[in-house]
C-alpha cells in the first residue's frame, strides 16, 4: 500500500520511505508507505493513495475524501536494503537506501578515518559525485538521530540488496 504526497510535505524525497497511518473522515485507517510526490493540484496535507489503499478507506467512486494522516514507526522483520543507481562504479554512484522503519535524515560514506555525508537527490538517491566512499561502508541516519553502520555491499547497480539492520521502532 503507498502513496504520493504532496511537495511540501514531501521535502525533495526526505519522506520517500516513510510509513504514514491514514484516517478517513468515517473512522477507516490504513498504512501506507511514500514512494513520491504526487502531481499538482496536491495541497498541503493532501496524499495521492493507490487505489488499494484508498479502496480501504472508501469506494473509488468516491474521488477525493477528506484524511487526516501521522508518521508512523511501524513494526517490521524486514531490514534495510541498499541499491546502486544505474551505472554507479567506483568513480561515481548513486545510493539509495530502502525498506528503512523511519525517514532517513542522511546518509554517510566511510572516508578514511571519518564519514563523509552525500547529498540527497529529488529523486531519493545520495550521490558521490567524485566517487567517494562509493563501495565502502555506509552510515544511516534516521529522524530520530539512531545511526546505523553497513558494510561490505558491494556496487552491483539496480541490485537489492538486503543488510543485517534496521533502526528502532518508536
Amino acid at each position: 500500500m503507498v502513496a504520493a504526497m504532496n511537495h511540501t510535505d514531501y521535502e525533495s524525497s526526505k519522506a520517500c520511505g516513510a510509513y504514514v497511518l491514514v484516517r478517513a473522515a468515517g473512522g477507516a485507517s490504513v498504512t501506507v508507505r511514500i514512494t513520491n510526490e504526487c502531481p499538482l493540484p496536491c495541497a498541503p496535507g493532501q496524499l495521492d493513495l493507490s487505489k488499494q489503499a484508498f479502496a480501504e478507506l472508501a469506494g473509488l467512486s468516491a474521488g477525493r475524501i477528506p484524511i487526516t494522516w501521522s508518521l508512523l514507526s511501524p513494526s517490521t522483520s524486514d531490514t534495510v536494503s541498499i541499491r546502486y543507481k544505474t551505472g554507479s562504479s567506483r568513480h561515481w554512484c548513486g545510493i539509495q537506501a530502502i525498506g528503512h522503519r523511519n525517514p532517513l535524515a542522511r546518509l554517510e560514506v566511510g572516508v578514511g578515518s571519518g564519514w563523509r555525508q552525500l547529498s540527497r537527490t529529488d529523486y531519493n538517491y545520495f550521490l558521490s559525485a567524485d566517487g567517494t566512499g562509493c563501495g565502502g561502508p555506509l552510515r544511516l541516519t534516521d529522524i530520530y538521530g539512531e545511526q546505523l553502520t553497513v558494510n561490505g555491499v558491494a556496487i552491483r547497480p539496480d541490485a537489492v540488496q538486503p543488510t543485517r539492520v534496521q533502526f528502532t521502532q518508536h
